[in-house]
């Protein structure tokens, strides 16, 4: 009874404060929603003799003052010094059995209950199980944004105690150091791994695409590859021979050459973005260009290991040499049937346009798969092998998908959806560019349009009126072989402006040769990786008067 008293009457104390009537005790219950009202018990005690009205008094403000006690230590331990730990104490918890803390800074957290809801696997996040994340997210620099560090701080129990130094062994080797020089008009949308875009005033500037503005996706930090010890590993069939191919084996190949436009799927995610969150890069519309690529067909190559085409199913399998600290590397795959195919032109390319491969672009061979997303397109290729499934990699099983605008981060599974291979038709207006002001009497558009899979695209709409009247671009480009659309085509249209417009809402829309056209607003393609988005282009601008 002693404990009980002093535990209850402090809480009495405050329970005291809460206004009282004649007839009733009402406690409202706390809550983050100002309209929520509680219905309130009332405590009648006409009916009932003074001892029960006593003891119902009583219990009542015995459990107010339990609550408020309770409540009120709550408070004091958040406003309490934090738990301090030792490295040593946090390296002794680096399994299941003993629960997993890392470190950031001078902070610990406990992060047992998110290893199996960490998106890169387990794996990963338990590559820094006992220790630091900064080596790790130095290299995953994607992880330093706020609502990662939000999600960190539910975890925190503690923080380093400022006597523990760090050891030396933490002052790792930058690894994005030996990253290429990159050209300054690239617009990036990260630094590390490196991603960036031309600006939409240079895109269309020439059909293709000069190599420093080309745009850059890279997932890891850049190998830095000998070209004399390089070697393309072929695995061959059970009858036939794998292959160790040097760039002078490669170069005895017939060479072929082929231009082809390569998007990534997050290209014009940002808009996407704009009607509603998602993850990703925040790409607007330069992820996508074109060049000319030399190298030899992929065809050739699984030809002469002794790969031939087949029935069932199956599926070359690409992985490169950029890879992570458990030595795990970028990987994609396309189906055996496209990369058998002649008329497909796949190639493990060598050459764009004219040179050796920038390393940015994958040095010193890549494979270049015409038709189909960016993502498959693997640089720094090490390895083909022939398997009966898909590529394994995180990148083809659990990324670069497409689901429903209904589908979120707790409900999406990635396995009932299929890799995005071939990619919808496309365009963009580069010119002129959102915001800015134009001449009257006369407005010059200009653009890019694109359809995956080889579709050519036949016709561009423009509309300076939001897509109330339209008018016929007039295409520009390389003649396109049927069913070998590989490339863009640019596009132009001239067109008069009304006199006394004070500003254009100017639209564009492709349409390919299976009549595919894009579709008027994000709304219905929108989805949680900001994939495939390729709505109407819209561009607002101002007229001088």
């Amino acid at each position: 009874m002693l404990l009980l008293h002093r535990a209850v009457v402090p809480g009495l104390r405050q329970a005291y404060r809460f206004k009282s009537t004649h007839s009733r005790l009402c406690i409202q219950a706390c809550s983050t929603n100002d309209s929520f009202q509680p219905q309130c018990p009332s405590l009648a005690f006409s009916g009932y003799n003074s001892s029960t009205k006593r003891w119902r008094v009583m219990g009542t403000l015995l459990g107010l003052g339990a609550v408020l006690t309770y409540h009120d230590h709550r408070c004091r331990a958040a406003q309490e010094s934090p738990h301090i730990y030792t490295r040593e104490e946090v390296k002794a918890h680096s399994s299941l059995e003993t629960r997993i803390w890392v470190t950031l800074g001078s902070e610990v957290f406990d992060v047992t209950e998110f290893v199996h809801l960490h998106p890169g696997g387990p794996s990963k996040l338990m590559l820094a199980a006992g220790g630091p994340l900064e080596p790790f997210w130095a290299l995953y620099a994607v992880h330093n944004q706020s609502h990662i560090r939000e999600i960190l701080a539910q975890y925190k129990i503690g923080e380093l105690s400022p006597e523990d130094k760090a050891p030396s062994t933490l002052k790792t080797s930058d690894p994005y150091a030996d990253d290429p020089i990159r050209h300054p008009a690239l617009k990036v949308n990260s630094q590390r791994p490196f991603n960036a875009e031309p600006p939409p005033e240079l895109l269309t500037e020439n059909y293709i695409t000069p190599n420093p503005i080309f745009f850059t996706r890279n997932h890891l930090p850049v190998p830095n590859l000998d070209p004399n010890t390089y070697r393309l590993h072929i695995v061959g069939p059970p009858r036939g021979q794998s292959l160790s191919l040097s760039l002078d084996d490669l170069y005895q190949f017939p060479k072929h050459e082929i231009t082809v436009t390569l998007q990534c799927a997050g290209n014009r995610r940002s808009e996407m973005n704009q009607l509603k969150e998602v993850r990703g890069l925040e790409w607007r519309a330069g992820a996508i260009s074109t060049a000319r690529w030399a190298g030899a067909r992929l065809c050739d190559v699984l030809s002469k290991a002794g790969h031939q085409p087949c029935e069932t199913e199956a599926h070359v399998c690409f992985e490169g040499l950029d890879s992570d600290p458990t030595g795990t590397a970028y990987g994609a795959s396309i189906p055996l049937a496209r990369a058998m195919d002649p008329e497909a032109e796949v190639l493990l390319a060598y050459e764009m346009n004219g040179q050796p491969l920038p390393r940015d672009h994958g040095f010193p061979v890549r494979v270049v798969v015409p038709g189909v997303v960016g993502a498959r397109h693997v640089k720094w290729l090490g390895k083909v092998s022939v398997e009966p499934e898909e590529s394994y990699s995180h990148w083809q099983r659990r990324d670069y998908k497409g689901f429903s605008p209904s589908v979120d981060w707790d409900t999406v599974d990635f396995d009932s959806a299929p890799s995005i291979q071939e990619l919808p038709v496309q365009s963009a207006i580069t010119e002129p560019k959102d915001g800015e002001m134009v001449e009257s009497g006369e407005v010059i558009v200009k653009g890019y349009a694109w359809s995956g899979g080889g579709r050519a695209v036949i016709r561009v709409d423009v509309s300076l009126d939001g897509g109330l009247t339209w008018q016929v671009a007039e295409l520009d480009g390389e003649k396109q072989r049927p069913r070998k659309a590989w490339a863009w085509q640019l596009w132009q249209l001239r067109a008069s402006v009304p006199p006394g417009i004070k500003e254009l809402n100017i639209v564009c829309k492709a349409v390919d040769d299976s009549y595919n056209v894009q579709p008027d607003t994000v709304a219905p393609i929108w989805n949680l990786r900001g994939v495939l988005s390729n709505a109407w282009h819209r561009v607002h601008v101002r007229v001088a008067p």
